[in-house]
């Protein structure tokens, strides 16, 4: 692999049984910055190439052109790594989803516009899906240096992305396009669908659909997700409050 942009201190380096090696042979030595993040940039590459059993603490050292040791003073183990890049691919599925509702103009009806950032948020949620596979099997690995859940969090309020789901019922309901009554679980239900198509079109049988098909199923789906939270008879919810 070729090092680009190297700073003027760090000779030409190749990798070594015993790290980074110059030249002539001399164990090479490049400082970074921070070292950590470099780590992490490389493990976001190695994702978004190979998803989350792609992301290998050496093969992170490699590309950051530090010794392994070094990296394990960083991340004391692959798992701690591979937790650092899902939180890092979860935060890149919010970022686009943020975009998605930016671009969306304020309509004169409120519950339109409500309706129109609901769409587009679950659809830049599946779009990331179909754009970074990697990223996306990664954001939603489950690792063994997941920390436990803190009480009143069973690991939901943290994610950003259900975050906003969630702020896009809401705004459903405070424009009157969704009952109150309907709100307790929603979101869940929707994170559920939502992810549930992605997944069918980047590992299921939906993948072979042609590009247009997909589309229309996307819409169908987003749309009948609408037409749902719309229901007027809170009594079939279940989740709601009092129960």
């Amino acid at each position: 692999m070729a090092w680009t942009n190297l700073p003027p201190h760090v000779d030409t380096v190749s990798w070594g049984q015993n790290g980074f090696m110059n030249a002539d042979g001399r164990r090479a030595s490049y400082h970074h910055g921070n070292l950590a993040s470099a780590l992490e940039e490389a493990g976001v590459e190695l994702a978004r190439g190979g998803g989350p059993d792609a992301v290998v603490l050496r093969e992170a050292a490699r590309r950051a052109r530090v010794s392994a040791a070094a990296a394990y003073r960083h991340f004391a183990s692959q798992q701690d790594l591979l937790e650092q890049v899902k939180h890092r691919a979860l935060s890149m599925l919010a970022q686009r989803m943020r975009a998605a509702l930016a671009a969306v103009p304020q309509g004169s009806d409120p519950g339109e516009t409500a309706v129109a950032r609901f769409k587009a948020g679950c659809r830049a949620y599946v779009e990331f899906a179909r754009a970074e596979p990697g990223c996306f099997a990664t954001a939603f690995r489950r690792t063994a240096a997941e920390p436990p859940p803190v009480k009143g969090d069973p690991g939901m309020v943290g994610d950003e992305a259900f975050q906003l789901l969630g702020s896009l019922v809401d705004a459903l309901v405070d424009t009157g396009r969704m009952p109150s009554g309907a709100r307790p679980g929603a979101d869940v239900a929707v994170w559920a669908t939502v992810h549930g198509i992605a997944v069918l079109l980047l590992d299921g049988p939906l993948r072979h659909l042609p590009q247009q098909v997909q589309d229309a199923a996307i819409d169908r789906t987003f749309r009948m997700i609408v037409d749902g939270l719309a229901c007027t008879s809170v009594d079939e919810v279940p989740g709601r409050a009092g129960d």
